[in-house]
């Protein structure tokens, strides 16, 4: 058995703290949001309501380029990157969050996604206002721009930490030999520089540096050093706060072994070896097969099964 195909298995969109239904949900309930106050100002406004709507609240949402301004909405480090304004940038990032991060969790489970989105959010966001604040060219053109939409640096973080995990991960096997994921990578990154390529130096800067992050993660992760486990201890020991009786297993050195193995992902390696079955079939043929013991018949039975 290869690797999984990215179709064959149905997403558990019903389980209970699916990483990728949650990221969803919130992305959702925001662009909602917004786009129902949008249409209320519409119809207060009239053709003044999209300045009105600007001005009174979607500068709650974005994230401003100009340092101070956080220190008095902070939260908008957190919210900007949930924010969606346009329908067509809403789906398209939902879109690629879903192809990606599907994959993400298919391989490494429920709990790298959100941290790793949060990571290449924040990182995003950082970056963004560093440049815009230090790097002058850059600070006269953007002065007055906003980033909304923020949502897109955490996806390029989750695209690019997946592709690093496993870039040969197949997909669409059931089409001819199906492709290769960092293909689709390849796609991804095509149009996200189209994207930057009409909006701002500061905005790449962002989308690199969430690029980096989710690189760096992923190798982190090989090596040992999981990045994701203070936040899930967090959230953890907020949950059992409110909830005694329910105890979360902290995240140990020993849940990390599984991402320093060098073997592929998903890579199976036979509990049935030629030797094994050779030396059972050798005592058949000297004492008959009245001579082996239960677990020997269970064992040679298995081997029969797999050998079909």
């Amino acid at each position: 058995m290869g690797q999984r195909d990215y179709f064959e298995k149905k997403p558990t969109l019903g389980q209970n703290n699916n990483a990728l239904v949650i990221l969803f949900a919130a992305n959702a309930f925001i662009f909602l949001i917004l786009n129902f106050l949008k249409i209320v100002y519409s119809l207060d406004y009239g053709s003044a309501a999209e300045p009105m709507f600007q001005q009174r609240i979607l500068h709650w949402f974005a994230l401003s380029p100009q340092a101070q301004q956080l220190t008095e909405k902070p939260w908008t480090m957190l919210v900007y990157m949930f924010s969606h304004y346009s329908t067509i940038g809403f789906i398209s990032n939902m879109l690629w969050l879903w192809a990606f991060g599907y994959v993400l969790q298919d391989l490494v489970g429920n709990k790298k996604l959100i941290p790793i989105y949060l990571y290449g959010g924040f990182v995003g966001g950082v970056c963004f206002i560093l440049s815009a604040s230090f790097i002058p060219f850059i600070h006269n053109s953007i002065s007055n721009n906003y980033l909304l939409e923020g949502c897109n640096a955490a996806v390029v973080a989750v695209a690019i930490a997946t592709t690093t995990l496993s870039p040969t991960y197949k997909m669409f096997q059931h089409i001819g030999s199906g492709f290769s994921l960092w293909i689709l990578a390849l796609i991804f990154v095509a149009v996200d520089i189209s994207f930057v390529a009409f909006s701002s130096v500061a905005i790449a800067i962002a989308h690199l540096a969430a690029a980096i992050i989710g690189f760096v993660f992923i190798k982190q992760l090989q090596k040992g050093s999981d990045w994701s486990s203070w936040m899930n201890n967090f959230i953890y020991w907020i949950d059992d706060l409110f909830n005694p009786g329910k105890k979360h297993q902290r995240t140990s050195q020993s849940d990390r072994i599984f991402y320093k193995a060098t073997t592929p992902v998903y890579s199976k390696v036979p509990n049935v070896t030629e030797k094994r079955v050779d030396e059972i079939l050798d005592k058949i043929s000297k004492k008959g097969y009245n001579s082996l013991s239960k677990e020997d018949k269970e064992f040679l039975e298995r081997a029969s099964k797999e050998a079909e």
